[in-house]
């Protein structure tokens, strides 16, 4: 029971996140966004769709807590990330022309703290349901795609006025890991 319950908040998440997304980039129609962001987002919603529905169907039963409560501990952040970049926020990595930066919130500390959010949930939901060899290939996939990506996204957003002064000596993911 509360797996399902689990699974079926994270894919409500990302259903509402993606209409949120579209809203966002529909409103911006300027948005620039990289070659390989555009041909892996179909990817990348695979992925969270085989996760989320590959532990409703196939996790235990009874859930391990400390994976379940790490994954319950970085959804503040989530809505940290969604309430400070508001309407500049999309599931794409799509880069606004003329966007004003986001240098306070979680962006004070580190580049992209979604993914880190991400990250944390592609390893955390199946492995609170024993589904470690799913935790294992979502990380490994998730870092393959995020690899080709952050590499684009990152190019558009430099181009930015004062997005090197500001972020060119950030961590991308967590606070003091360069």
């Amino acid at each position: 029971m509360i797996r399902v319950l689990v699974c079926g908040l994270m894919a409500t998440a990302r259903l509402v996140e993606l209409r949120m997304s579209n809203h966002n980039i529909g409103s911006k129609p300027e948005s620039r966004e990289g070659n390989w962001s555009r041909r892996l987002f179909p990817a990348m919603v695979a992925l969270h769709t085989a996760v989320i529905g590959g532990t409703a169907l196939l996790g235990t039963k009874k859930p391990r807590f400390g994976w379940l409560a790490f994954l319950i501990a970085v959804q503040p952040l989530r809505w940290w990330v969604l309430a400070t970049l508001d309407e500049r926020w999309n599931a794409r990595g799509a880069v606004p022309r003329h966007m004003e930066l986001a240098t306070n919130g979680p962006y004070a500390f580190v580049r992209h703290p979604n993914y880190s959010v991400v990250a944390v949930e592609l390893v955390a939901l199946p492995a609170a349901f024993g589904l470690n060899r799913l935790a294992t290939l979502a990380t490994v996939s998730n870092a393959a795609l995020l690899t080709l990506r952050i590499r684009e996204e990152e190019a558009l957003l430099f181009e930015l006025p004062g997005y090197a002064e500001h972020f060119g000596d950030k961590p991308r993911f967590l606070p003091g890991v360069f």
